[in-house]
């Protein structure tokens, strides 16, 4: 038997060398992709203009190859958009919604400066709008219940009053409203204005704080943090689990989480990460129903926890944990997809001639299909109506499906060195080439996952001001505020007449559904 040799000194260097050197070609795009994050353009949304040769040029731009010469090799180096210039918005237009107070300036006599007669008024002429601001005001209501006396009973002073059935004095008394809150000063418009400030505004408590000092009141964060967790566990909680039974009634929904840090969770430290999740209503056209809901981890069984009974598409990133959820068909995010083959490009984003470029362009291509199927421009602008639910169906079969049969094509046979960038990009895209190609099957199902990006982005940018939750009563109830607030906002309602509307007649006896802010009666209180 031949006997086997060491590797030589040469050749354990050169494995060194080889490992070093995809290190630094990892660590070098990781730092290109930083600085791109930074400096570089923001959108992933650019196309690139594959050179002659490139497939893309053969599947997309037949009408492009008679096109003039000088024309294409001025179009060559890099593609640019036409750009709408906005119009100019009016005074008028700018001030629609703002309550018109007018001031007449009287005249400077009454009398004519050439012959001394009385003048009369005949009109008024216009001079120029200005916009006041009135500061806010904070108001002690106090309430007391008016007591009355019967003028008869008990008035008679013959009667000896040593007998049992004398007559006694009859009061009656009004009725007072039941407070917002057990033994709480928090009224219905102050609650709701604590609660947008905070989850719509993204201003802390410490902040609202130090307002309502310089208004005259001396309130402390801890007191309007009790009255927010209150607000949500006996009034508002009932309004999100009906929004949570008519989201499982959907046939699409989308998925996603992010971080949130919680301070005082039992079995973890004050810097661990937990989650909040958010799902919401994903057919093309439906109303906002946007829910979110905190967990302390990232584990699927959260999700599936959650989603329990519904059995309709799922629209998520490539986490595999939504993988627990049973009993629902899994649609991939092509905006994921294409923004890891964004990552990918090089430095230089000229250089439209790169791999990760033709995978842009080719989610691109899938995008702007999307967009004429809607009757929509990239910037979400009616362009058209859209197309019926059976056409978008047979439009995607035939103009869609070629594309990404030939993006997957084009996926399989590419070269990716290592673990660089567009490597991973491509495992990306392979491993959700089955969920990518569900949505095929029903037209109600959207090509990305944006919609839930979109919902979560309001919490997102929250968070960057209030930083963390104190307590996981405060992460839930920060769960349910969003919730309400941002479907609220996403169906057309004015948050905070729409909080003020559900405190209002909150102990009236009504069923949750009467609440939910895609119902009609809403409109006219909360608009």
């Amino acid at each position: 038997m031949e006997k086997r040799t060491a590797p030589t000194e040469y050749d354990a260097l050169k494995q060194k060398y080889d490992r070093l050197l995809e290190d630094y070609e990892q660590l070098e795009q990781n730092y290109n992709l930083l600085r791109k994050s930074v400096f570089g353009q923001k959108s992933e949304k650019k196309e690139y203009l594959i050179p002659e040769g490139g497939e893309q040029v053969s599947l997309f731009n037949e009408a492009e190859t008679e096109r003039d010469t000088r024309t294409a090799e001025r179009e060559e180096a890099v593609a640019v958009t036409a750009h709408e210039r906005k119009k100019k918005r009016t005074r008028q237009e700018i001030a629609a919604d703002l309550i018109p107070e007018e001031i007449v300036h009287p005249a400077e006599t009454d009398t004519c400066p050439r012959c001394g007669s009385e003048t009369e008024v005949i009109g008024k002429e216009f001079v120029r709008d200005e916009i006041v601001y009135k500061p806010a005001e904070l108001i002690l209501r106090k309430h007391y219940v008016e007591v009355r006396e019967c003028v008869s009973c008990g008035k008679d002073e013959a009667r000896d009053s040593e007998y049992d059935d004398i007559e006694k004095a009859v009061f009656v008394k009004g009725k007072a409203p039941v407070p917002l809150l057990p033994r709480s000063m928090a009224s219905p418009g102050f609650l709701a204005q604590i609660g947008v400030e905070k989850y719509g505004g993204g201003k802390p408590l410490y902040r609202q704080e130090k307002d309502y000092e310089r208004l005259g009141l001396s309130i402390s964060r801890a007191t309007m943090a009790n009255w927010i967790i209150a607000a949500a566990e006996g009034i508002l909680k009932p309004i999100w689990e009906a929004q949570k039974r008519e989201l499982l009634r959907h046939k699409v929904i989308h998925a996603d989480e992010t971080v949130v840090q919680v301070l005082k969770e039992e079995g973890k430290t004050a810097v661990s990460e937990s989650r909040m999740w958010v799902y919401c209503a994903g057919e093309i056209g439906c109303a906002d129903n946007i829910l979110f809901e905190y967990q302390p981890n990232r584990k699927g069984d959260s999700a599936a926890g959650f989603l329990s009974g519904f059995g309709g598409y799922l629209v998520t990133d490539g986490y595999t944990g939504y993988n627990k959820v049973s009993g629902v068909t899994r649609c991939a995010c092509l905006a994921h997809i294409r923004r890891k083959f964004a990552e990918a490009l090089p430095e230089k984003q000229e250089a439209a001639d790169s791999e990760a470029a033709r995978g842009v362009n080719y989610c691109g291509r899938l995008f702007a299909l999307e967009r004429e199927y809607d009757g929509t421009d990239d910037k979400g602008r009616r362009t058209g109506p859209p197309l019926s639910p059976e056409e978008k169906k047979k439009q995607r079969e035939a103009q869609s499906k070629p594309v990404l049969d030939a993006f997957y094509a084009w996926v399989e046979a590419l070269d990716a060195p290592g673990r660089s960038k567009l490597s991973q990009a491509r495992a990306y895209a392979l491993g959700q080439k089955k969920a990518m190609y569900a949505f095929l099957e029903d037209p109600a199902v959207p090509i990305s996952n944006n919609r839930a990006e979109n919902a979560i982005r309001p919490f997102v940018v929250g968070r960057k001001q209030w930083l963390f939750s104190d307590s996981v009563k405060g992460a839930k109830a920060s769960a349910v505020w969003y919730s309400l607030l941002i479907t609220a906002t996403g169906n057309g309602l004015n948050p905070y007449k729409y909080f003020s509307y559900v405190f209002e007649h909150a102990h009236e006896g009504r069923p949750a559904e009467d609440f939910l802010s895609w119902n009609p009666a809403l409109k006219e209180s909360c608009t």
